[in-house]
């Protein structure tokens, strides 16, 4: 070999990890805040992951995530979100409410798309839900406005609850409107409800000993994403007052609970991911409308009903999207 020829050769070899660190930092990175623990994410982040492959996009491939987790505890969110942006992602991903707004307060300028249990409109995400028309869009997951419905499905399970607790966390960015619409529905149709806050392990051991005192008959949780996190002890602390509940999220069902009612997270996590594709194909978080939970889905646990001694109505387990027997 020539000494020109091997120079040039050497010249080429140097220079592939310099050609391959200059693709790596190419790569888009998606900055993903959840207020969730990794677990509790776990069916949020699965068909996120699955709609962003089917936009050509591979985690590890030719984008990046950077996942940060504030474990159920909201006020985590501000920083980990000023920590994102810092990483100058691309896409910065927000998949509650409380990291939705989080998100929204550390950045005007990277688009962001979110999952809110609360009018987007009215937490300052969007303009209009058409037409959100600054750096966020994303998708409107009821939440607030299910917990009427909980209480009913609760109520024809348990027709003879004279006082159901509901337990919510007064810090959730949806503890409010939870309180709000659960107060005038029970009013409406002459439920005696008892109220309880609970944001940490110690409050909700709190709150079931007030339950004992008060002799409630039934629990109906609130939606958050602190519930979620704590979500075996919640089950095991119901099993072990022998108390019927129904949840959120249909984990909750799975881990031993009685019920779950919630809005199809698997739908959610898709509609993200979708959104975030194609941001990262050149959309503008302002052209994409604002999407609203479509799909609701009830898991009814028939084995802990046994357990409780509880029948579940023919009419209840015939609209029920899963039977756990």
């Amino acid at each position: 070999m020539k000494r020109r020829e091997f120079i040039t050769l050497l010249g080429g070899a140097a220079a592939w990890p310099l050609a391959a660190k200059a693709q790596q930092a190419a790569m888009p990175v998606i900055g993903y805040l959840s207020g969730r623990s990794p677990e509790a994410e776990a069916r949020l982040r699965e068909p996120f992951i699955k709609a962003l492959e089917t936009s050509g996009f591979a985690a590890g491939r030719n984008v990046a995530i950077e996942y940060r987790f504030a474990e159920g505890q909201d006020d985590r969110l501000p920083a980990l979100a000023a920590d994102l942006v810092r990483k100058r992602p691309a896409v910065l991903v927000a998949m509650d409410s409380g990291s939705a707004v989080a998100a929204k307060a550390a950045t005007t300028t990277i688009p962001i798309v979110f999952g809110t249990g609360l009018d987007p409109v009215r937490l300052g995400l969007a303009e209009t839900l058409n037409r959100p028309g600054g750096n966020a869009t994303g998708t409107y997951v009821f939440v607030a406005d299910l917990g009427p419905k909980r209480l009913q499905l609760l109520r024809e399970v348990v027709p003879q609850a004279t006082l159901i607790a509901f337990i919510l966390n007064p810090n959730s960015a949806t503890g409010p409107a939870q309180k709000s619409e659960m107060e005038s529905t029970a009013q409406a149709i002459g439920q005696q409800i008892l109220v309880l806050s609970a944001s940490t392990e110690s409050e909700v051991n709190e709150a079931f000993a007030t339950i004992a005192a008060r002799k409630a008959d039934a629990i109906v949780y609130g939606a958050g994403v602190f519930f979620q996190v704590v979500r075996d002890r919640l089950v095991a602390l119901a099993a072990r007052h022998s108390i019927p509940a129904i949840y959120e999220w249909p984990e909750f069902a799975t881990a031993g609970g009685l019920m779950s009612y919630s809005s199809d997270r698997r739908d959610s996590g898709r509609q993200i991911g979708n959104y975030t594709g194609q941001i990262l194909k050149g959309a503008k978080p302002a052209d994409l409308p604002v999407t609203q939970s479509s799909k609701f889905e009830l898991v009814i646990n028939l084995r802990t009903a046994k357990a409780l001694g509880l029948t579940i109505p023919p009419g209840v387990l015939a609209i029920a999207d899963e039977v756990i027997e």
